[in-house]
C-alpha cells in the first residue's frame, strides 16, 4: 500500500474529474487491486467481482465523506464494498452454493468418502439457516463475523477497522459465535 500512499484521496469526485485520465485510470487500477480479492473471496466469480468493484468505484467518486486521511477513506470503501457484496449475495441467495458450513463455526468430522445426498441437503438447509440466524444478530456482531469470514480479516485487522483491541475483537467475535450456536442447538442442531 506504500506505493498507493495518498492516490485514494484523489477519488472524491470534485478533485477526480479535474484529474488526467491518466491518473484516472491509476486511481482504479489502486481501488481495484484493493477490493479485488476480498470480493471474490466471497463470490467466486470474476465478473460478478468486477461489477461490484465499478459500482463501488462510482459510489466511492459520488458519495464517499469528506475525510482526514487515506485510512479513514480506506475504511469508507470496505464498508461500501462489504453491503455491495451482501446485496449481491441476497440477490443469488436461491442460487448460491458457496458457504463453506464448515467456516462458519460448525465442526464436522470428515471421512474419506464422498458426501452423500442426505448431507448434501443437510448441509445446505444448515447454511441458510445461519444465514437466517446471522441476519438476525446484532449488527455490530453480524460484521465483524462478516469481516472475520466472509472477507478472511484477522483479529488484528479487524480491530484496526474498527479502532478496537484485538481482545475486543475475540470476546465479540466469541460471544457472536456462542449466540449463533444456541440458536442452532436450541432447534436441535448437532454440533
Amino acid at each position: 500500500m506504500d506505493q498507493t500512499e495518498g492516490k485514494l484521496l484523489l477519488i472524491q469526485s470534485s478533485r477526480f474529474f479535474s484529474l488526467s485520465p491518466v491518473i484516472q485510470e491509476e486511481i482504479f487500477h489502486v481501488f481495484y487491486d484493493l477490493n479485488y480479492g476480498s470480493i471474490f473471496y466471497v463470490t467466486h466469480d470474476h465478473h460478478a467481482t468486477e461489477d461490484i468493484i465499478q459500482e463501488a468505484f462510482l459510489k466511492t467518486i459520488y458519495k464517499s465523506p469528506d475525510v482526514e486521511n487515506e485510512r479513514q477513506l480506506i475504511g469508507w470503501i470496505k464498508v461500501t464494498v462489504r453491503n455491495l457484496v451482501l446485496n449481491y449475495l441476497r440477490k443469488i441467495k436461491n442460487s448460491r452454493h458457496n458457504i463453506d458450513v464448515d467456516r462458519v463455526f460448525i465442526k464436522t468430522a470428515s471421512s474419506g468418502t464422498a458426501e452423500s445426498v442426505e448431507s448434501q441437503i443437510e448441509a445446505k438447509l444448515l447454511e441458510e439457516q445461519i444465514l437466517q440466524y446471522l441476519s438476525e444478530m446484532k449488527p455490530e456482531y453480524r460484521f465483524i463475523i462478516e469481516l472475520r469470514w466472509k472477507f478472511g480479516l484477522s483479529y488484528h485487522e479487524i480491530a484496526q477497522e474498527l479502532h478496537i483491541t484485538d481482545e475486543k475483537v475475540r470476546q465479540k467475535l466469541h460471544r457472536a459465535r456462542d449466540l449463533l450456536k444456541n440458536k442452532l442447538l436450541s432447534k436441535g442442531r448437532k454440533l
